[in-house]
């Protein structure tokens, strides 16, 4: 069984210069890597199985290790190693300048006004590989992780489900940004299996609890953002300056195993019902290629923005560092048709999902597929994430 959870979308307001930009290398329209996007990744293939780091165009990655001598710029001239490493670690750490300066060299280079790439057949042979023979990885070295709880619809729906109507969010909720912090060690690129944790658990609260495979394996559709540079222990980063520490964006599924997490969780939050396993989209899209596309605060599902997260993460002198993750929590709306979660879709297993075809679900089987998809579009391009995708694995005997 496949299940393609929602796409988080959206269609950005038209822009008053229609003109999209091109570049010598051909882009399908629906294309998630256009121009606009250029996203980084680290991949490998089976006749090189070195690292490298990527940038995606259409179905083509190209492997910056080749043309470092192209980055000319003030800052990158000086740091082209970085642009040579087997994680994004070392280039997130360089800063909101470097990475600017990065992209207009690349938006340059692949630009098909520019002959520097497009006319050198040879360089072109080494430096372009196709999507369809790459081996994608982590595109960090991810030393922290932490999961926020920023969709005031989620949060309701599932505080609906456990309180009641009238105590749904907690007196905290509205005043600051809710988070965890999560196993980043578990934390694997989109196509790795997850394997069904076991738990402890307590189904029937007049016995004593129970210990076996989770019962009630779920997904959270979410979104994630990696740190660039970081900032000093002690010293906290202001929102004013927030942005200057997001490198980017993916796709994130947070597998949670809900009958492990609703016995485990009180008083100290998620624990083993989260940590078993959790899958990010392997591009990281950068913020500069999501600008077009911002809405004002409050935005459409979120009630907590990436920038008060990662204010809200420091203020008390809390350090980050380049490659650290921060997810948003699981993104629902108003409708049910725009729950980011089967325990909101078929409210807590109280009804079936339908998936077509006569197959229906509470929470996921063995063999169930789950992917995630999302981009934003206007103008007649397309910026989007590519896919994150997860198949469920048996638990192992005990």
């Amino acid at each position: 069984m496949l299940l393609n959870a929602h796409s988080v979308t959206q269609q950005g307001l038209t822009n008053t210069n229609s003109a999209v930009k091109m570049s010598f290398i051909k882009v399908e329209p629906s294309s998630d890597f256009s121009f606009h996007n250029l996203p980084y990744g680290i991949f490998s293939t089976l006749d090189n199985p070195k690292r490298h780091i990527g940038v995606a165009i259409g179905d083509q990655i190209l492997d910056l290790s080749v043309i470092l001598s192209l980055f000319q710029g003030p800052v990158m001239s000086k740091h082209r190693d970085a642009l040579q490493k087997p994680t994004l670690n070392a280039f997130m750490g360089l800063g909101y300048e470097a990475w600017k300066e990065t992209r207009s060299t690349l938006q340059f280079l692949l630009s098909n006004n520019e002959s520097t790439l497009r006319d050198d057949c040879t360089l072109c042979s080494r430096a372009f590989v196709p999507q369809s023979v790459a081996i994608m990885h982590l595109p960090a070295d991810i030393g922290d992780y932490t999961d926020f709880y920023s969709s005031r619809d989620h949060a309701t729906n599932v505080g609906t489900m456990f309180r009641g109507k009238e105590n749904a969010l907690m007196p905290n909720w509205l005043s600051l940004p809710v988070g965890y912090h999560g196993r980043a060690s578990s934390v694997v690129v989109s196509g790795t299996p997850i394997r069904r944790p076991l738990g402890q658990m307590r189904p029937d609260q007049t016995k004593p609890p129970v210990f076996g495979p989770s019962k009630q394996l779920d997904i959270e559709l979410e979104m994630a953002f990696f740190v660039g540079g970081g900032n000093l222990l002690g010293e906290p980063i202001p929102i004013e300056k927030a942005h200057e520490h997001i490198f980017g964006m993916v796709l994130m599924n947070d597998w949670s195993a809900r009958d492990i997490q609703s016995w485990e969780y009180v008083p100290l939050g998620p624990f083993l019902g989260k940590n078993f396993g959790t899958t990010i989209s392997p591009w990281v899209v950068p913020m500069e290629a999501l600008l077009p596309f911002a809405e004002p605060n409050p935005i459409q599902y979120m009630y907590w923005t990436m920038k008060q997260q990662l204010a809200h993460q420091t203020v008390n002198g809390c350090n980050v560092r380049p490659g650290d993750l921060l997810a948003s929590g699981t993104i629902s709306g108003h409708d049910p048709k725009s729950f980011g979660s089967m325990l909101e879709l078929s409210w807590r297993g109280s009804k079936s999902i339908d998936l077509g075809g006569g197959e229906t679900r509470t929470f996921l089987w063995d063999g169930d597929e789950v992917t995630i998809t999302g981009h934003c579009e206007r103008d007649g391009y397309r910026v989007g994430f590519g896919s994150c995708t997860g198949v469920i694995l048996p638990a192992l005997q005990h």
